[in-house]
């Protein structure tokens, strides 16, 4: 396998503390999630949420674009959940993928082959429950 490349983040306290990514581009403060939580300050699910949708309508664009599908452009919303079965805590993900100028067959398969392409969903398959709501407008 080649690696194309590698990003390097580095966080101090945990959840309530703070990470900073190699680049200095990414630098944040961390706290627990709930009502009383900062609205200064991130967790990793949210900044997980963030890296798996960006990254996955990035593969939804380019299966688009390899299969010669054309359409009205795509929106993808990541829900990442914490929760705790009997022995740990899990997460599990909730995907809205919208999918402009398509009907409803063409979007759905789509966002099948860009679940078979997205590192996160290759990451996180057989390990996290992942779900899609595809929608098309």
């Amino acid at each position: 396998m080649k690696k194309l490349f590698t990003s390097t983040a580095t966080a101090v306290g945990g959840r309530e503390g703070h990470v900073r990514s190699e680049s200095g581009v990414v630098d944040v403060a961390l706290a627990m999630p709930g009502p009383n939580a900062s609205k200064e300050a991130s967790n990793p699910e949210e900044l997980f949420a963030a890296g798996y949708a960006a990254c996955f309508d990035s593969a939804l664009n380019m299966v688009a674009m390899m299969s010669k599908v054309e359409h009205g452009g795509s929106e993808t919303t990541a829900h990442v959940s914490l929760n705790k079965d009997d022995r740990s805590y899990v997460l599990s993900v909730e995907m809205d993928v919208l999918v402009k100028g398509l009907d409803q067959d063409a979007a759905q398969n789509l966002v099948n082959e860009a679940h078979k392409m997205c590192p996160y969903s290759n990451a996180t398959r057989g390990n996290v429950d992942v779900s899609f709501n595809v929608r098309t407008a």
